[in-house]
């Protein structure tokens, strides 16, 4: 028998997975593969967005809700965008602030729900009937934070030649396990390190010749803002702009991001919960494609950013 329909994290859940809350908002005799399949189903919400990942764990002060009556929503299938999502739009560029759990452009043929398609929504409802929106630049699905898109061919070309000159100012805010030093990584990356993970070329691990001819450079420069308990906030700006860059320097580095679930391999530490990894692209600069003029952009982290960092501010590291 269902005692109540949602629950607060309080106490000894948080750091629960989310199958075992669905477990005791379900009520005694809620099996452990029935909750599971409830999250896969779309049953069940946290904090009013729908979580389907049964082994998410739980941070203190979220609200997570069990429905059972109407149809079940899927992960993917999403509303348009927020009214101010669209930082900035005239002729020629588009800057988007981009939700976590989205993809930036299709990945797949028939990947509908993505960053590109819900912009044409917005750009469209605000008084373009037919917008043509380019890509430049993604982010990773989990990863917020802004985006531009090009809105002809001239711009895109412009902005993609900025992007080749390392002069597109990238930077994102950032929480590491452990206590991360300032630094600049500058490393060559590989799309296999050789266990099925991209990470860089090590003389030691993959031979002391010449690095492979897939190797790229990538450079990412850490400031260390703020030690949490047990983490650190941390800016990284990017010199070059590689998949998984910063994620990847700050694991080897022995910091893997909070929320990391794929380059944590190597760490031995505790893993902090967090709902994604915790990286947010906070600005975002670039010269005008028509005007030559600079241009810069900044947003805030979202909602599920700041409920990390406030708890791992409590205590906090001096």
């Amino acid at each position: 028998m269902r005692l109540k329909d949602a629950l607060t994290v309080e106490g000894d859940r948080a750091g629960l997975t989310l199958a075992a809350l669905v477990r005791e908002i379900a009520g005694e005799g809620t099996s452990w593969s029935k909750a599971r399949d409830l999250c896969r189903a779309g049953r069940v919400l946290v904090d009013g967005a729908v979580e389907t990942d049964p082994a998410r764990r739980a941070i203190a002060g979220e609200r997570v809700e069990l429905r059972l009556a109407g149809p079940a929503v899927l992960r993917g299938q999403r509303g348009p965008l927020p009214p101010d999502a669209v930082v900035h739009l005239d002729a020629d560029v588009v800057v988007v602030n981009k939700p976590a759990g989205l993809l930036t452009v299709p990945f797949e043929r028939d990947d509908r729900d993505t960053l590109l398609a819900f912009t044409r929504v917005a750009v469209r409802r605000l008084g373009d009937p037919k917008p043509t929106l380019r890509a430049v630049q993604r982010l990773d699905k989990e990863t917020s934070g802004l985006v531009v898109f090009a809105r002809n061919v001239r711009a895109q070309r412009h902005l993609q030649e900025q992007l080749g000159r390392h002069d597109v100012t990238r930077r994102y805010l950032a929480i590491a396990h452990g206590r991360v030093e300032s630094a600049t990584f500058d490393t060559l990356l590989l799309a296999d390190r050789g266990d099925g993970l991209r990470g860089s070329w090590n003389p030691r691990r993959h031979g002391r010749g010449e690095p492979p001819p897939d190797a790229k450079p990538a450079v990412t420069r850490v400031e260390a803002l703020e030690r949490l308990a047990e983490a650190t906030l941390v800016a990284c700006e990017l010199e070059t702009g590689r998949q998984h860059q910063i994620r990847i320097h700050l694991s080897e580095a022995g910091h893997p991001l909070v929320g990391e679930a794929v380059y944590i391999r190597d760490w031995r530490g505790p893993r902090l919960p967090a709902p994604r990894p915790m990286l947010h692209a906070t600005v975002l600069g670039f010269l005008h494609p028509r005007s030559g003029r600079a241009v810069r952009f900044e947003a805030p982290p979202p909602a599920d950013f700041n409920a990390v960092l406030g708890r791992l501010r409590q205590p906090a590291v001096r």
